[in-house]
């Protein structure tokens, strides 16, 4: 499991947010409002010819439809612009007579009131900017994570990436981490709220810890397993942005709950199952462990292979099921079981597993030769003591093709096994099998 880093913090600390001299500065108002929506038509035409020019040279990705002069300031020779757009984000840019690069600024920032409380001198007005926070849904669609916003927060810039936070329908908070100048075609990212602890450097304010937590209890009812939580915290996320919570029953129970980037319920992991990074805390998983064991013990013996399970570990899943490599203490043997939700199953040796493109890590597959000698046998194959084992493969319709060499030097054989059993319902030589996959390859078999 690849765990994302979150490097917000450092970033930040090069962050630049609109100063307040900005904020302030004097400019000369345009003339007065004559337009039904209260702005300037002059400083709209004075707006239109000018922008253009500087978002080019600022870099700023926009599909211009509206501007506006806000006004001067004479002393710095700096003009202020409002501008939207049909595709991009909207926001106010400083022009500068000397010649130097613009600044930017999204409505975000410029729409928050002035230190003594009053409005903002560069508030934004056009319609295009009537609702900011609207015009960051674009970046958070380029991403796989699912966030509807209610709520949105300007953080800052460098001079490399922006960053805003967002407050989700669902309760659920994320960093937004954009390019500097804004554009789809940079990389963006979406980081959660729960990876910065409340109080520190960073950390989020348009969602409370305990309300991004609270979609957990959804999360949990959406398992099916009777649960009446007492305790969950956030674990992790993962590189694909899938995040990781654990969940302490009140029956002493307690699970890891997988949500994946859309905000959907992936999987539901028992603590005695959790993977490695995501362990339980809030439990006492070598309890969990211990009773698992007890567990995987009884259904492999009802699968019909006796084994004592010592260790155990978990291989990717399918819906309903669990596959698990099993280590036993009463044999040297271990297998690989795959068991349904109703505690149905087959485990494989170490060597059958092979077939399935499953590797034991506990158990030597040596260990299983002696089996797969009996089912050579139980062909009418009785000289052969096997001592290699190859897979070639499975067909479309499930069957397994093993190859395997003897110890004596002679010729082996290929055993083919039925889709979904583990004894063999033929044997063909490797003549026979020269067709099925490239046919055979271990040394001894090549030369016959």
């Amino acid at each position: 499991m690849r765990f994302i880093g979150i490097g917000l913090a450092a970033a930040l600390s090069l962050a630049v947010m609109a100063p307040a001299a900005v904020m302030s500065a004097p400019k000369k108002p345009a003339a007065a409002a004559a337009a039904p929506d209260g702005l300037d038509p002059k400083a709209r035409a004075a707006g239109m010819a000018a922008v253009p020019a500087l978002l080019t040279q600022s870099g700023h990705t926009c599909t211009l439809a509206e501007a506006r002069l806000i006004g001067e300031d004479k002393k710095s020779g700096q003009s202020y612009y409002e501008f939207s757009c049909s595709a991009g984000v909207g926001g106010v840019i400083v022009g500068k007579k000397d010649g130097t690069a613009p600044s930017y600024y999204n409505c975000l920032e410029t729409n928050k009131p002035q230190a003594d409380g009053k409005p903002s001198s560069l508030f934004c007005k056009l319609a295009g900017n009537a609702d900011p926070k609207a015009q960051l849904a674009p970046f958070v669609a380029k991403t796989p994570v699912t966030c509807p916003i209610v709520n949105a927060r300007a953080i800052g810039a460098s001079p490399t990436s922006t960053y805003f936070e967002l407050g989700c329908a669902d309760g659920s908070g994320f960093i937004l981490v954009t390019s500097t100048p804004m554009s789809l075609d940079k990389d963006i990212k979406m980081n959660t709220c729960l990876a910065y602890a409340p109080g520190g450097n960073i950390s989020c304010e348009l969602t409370t810890r305990e309300a991004q937590l609270g979609l957990v209890d959804t999360l949990m009812a959406s398992t099916g397993k009777n649960c009446a939580v007492t305790d969950k915290r956030y674990i992790l996320t993962t590189i694909n942005l899938s995040t990781y919570y654990e969940v302490a029953c009140q029956d002493g129970k307690g699970y890891v709950l997988e949500r994946n980037a859309a905000g959907a319920l992936a999987r539901t992991i028992d603590c005695a199952n959790a993977p490695s990074g995501a362990e339980c805390t809030l439990t006492d998983a070598r309890e969990a462990k211990t009773e698992q064991a007890g567990l995987y013990s009884r259904l492999a013996a009802k699968a019909g292979f006796a084994c004592t399970v010592g260790k155990y570990a978990m291989f990717p899943s399918k819906a309903r099921e669990e596959v698990v490599e099993l280590q036993c203490s009463n044999r040297p043997d271990g297998g690989v079981a795959v068991f349904d939700a109703d505690g149905n199953g087959k485990v494989s040796n170490c060597v059958l597993s092979l077939l399935d493109g499953r590797k034991c890590s506990f158990s030597d597959a040596a260990a299983a030769y002696p089996a797969v000698t009996a089912d050579l046998k139980a062909m009418g194959k009785s000289t052969c003591t096997v001592s290699e084992a190859r897979p070639i493969g499975r067909t479309a319709t499930g069957d397994g093709y093993l190859e395997v060499g003897c110890s004596d030097g002679l010729p082996g054989w290929v055993l083919v096994y039925g889709g979904g059993s583990n004894k063999p319902k033929e044997v063909l030589s490797c003549k026979q099998a020269a067709g099925v996959g490239g046919g055979c390859k271990i040394a001894n078999n090549v030369r016959s």
